[in-house]
């Protein structure tokens, strides 16, 4: 693997919190030197002030530009709920960028891209950077209202649970994001190689379906985390064969997912664990 870029501490504070669709935000902070990073890195963010957590929680990066940084995030615990009633100007602490990312392509091949919910960040800046006319970019959420609509350009097709809120200038698929996808491959033989990030269960069918038509496939796995960095062990995912575990914080986010033992995957306990989030989610 190429060199990543230096993970570091900083401080900052918020300069915008928008509200994307029902249940998404996004924040967007100035740190005080410019941040670089790679598709599917994250940071371990945590806020200042009377609003400081115990545990700093994980977010896959959406962008960045010179110091500006921006995340993306659901209100599933505590901590993301005291993210979302934050004004501009309230103080924050990053560590990062962290973990392994997704990386360019390595041929010709097209992709086929798999978001759901908040598993979009990787995936999105995995398109903006590297992402070529001839790839397939899935989305889904629960309905139109769930979809973040203002991120997702004309070269990404959507699929809800119910159609519900669905804008009158966009098309949806009724389904999951699978669903869309198998549909769209019926009438496209081509091979692909296969990025997926998510809930666990799109993750496993990604994996099943990749299995399936013999195609590479990497994950961006949502783990509970406490450190960030490998130490906490919060945050295993265990290997095929039962062949012991590794962490997504530092062996990770981004795994082969013939690597992942799925059947396991979900109910293995950590080997110690004080954690209260997941990447992009916390639900302390």
């Amino acid at each position: 693997m190429s060199e990543l870029p230096q993970a570091s501490r900083l401080t900052g504070q918020v300069v915008a919190l928008d509200r994307l669709s029902t249940s998404m935000y996004e924040m967007t902070l100035s740190l005080e030197r410019p941040v670089a990073f790679l598709p599917g890195q994250f940071c371990m963010l945590n806020l200042g002030g009377d609003r400081e957590m115990v545990l700093s929680r994980p977010f896959s990066i959406l962008h960045t530009d010179g110091p500006r940084l921006s995340l993306l995030f659901k209100v599933v615990g505590a901590g993301t709920r005291l993210m979302a009633v934050c004004e501009p100007g309230a103080p924050v602490a990053c560590l990062g960028p962290l973990g392994r990312p997704f990386l360019p392509p390595t041929d010709d091949r097209p992709h086929l891209l798999l978001a759901g919910g908040v598993g979009l960040p990787p995936l999105l800046a995995w398109h903006r950077r590297w992402g070529g006319d001839a790839d397939l970019n899935l989305f889904g959420g629960r309905d139109g209202g769930d979809v973040p609509w203002r991120l997702l350009s004309d070269g990404w097709q959507c699929s809800v649970d119910r159609h519900d809120g669905v804008p009158a200038d966009r098309e949806t698929f009724v389904g999951t994001v699978i669903d869309l996808a198998g549909s769209v491959l019926d009438t496209d033989a081509a091979p692909r190689r296969m990025l997926a990030c998510g809930p666990l269960p799109l993750l496993r069918a990604a994996a099943g379906l990749a299995r399936e038509r013999g195609w590479e496939c990497l994950v961006s796995v949502e783990e509970r985390m406490g450190c960030g960095y490998g130490v906490c062990r919060g945050c295993v995912v265990p290997r095929v064969a039962g062949d012991g575990y590794v962490t997504a914080c530092q062996d990770g986010p981004v795994i082969d997912a013939a690597a992942v033992d799925w059947a396991s995957f979900g109910r293995a306990e950590a080997v110690a664990t004080d954690c209260g989030c997941e990447a992009g989610e916390d639900e302390s």
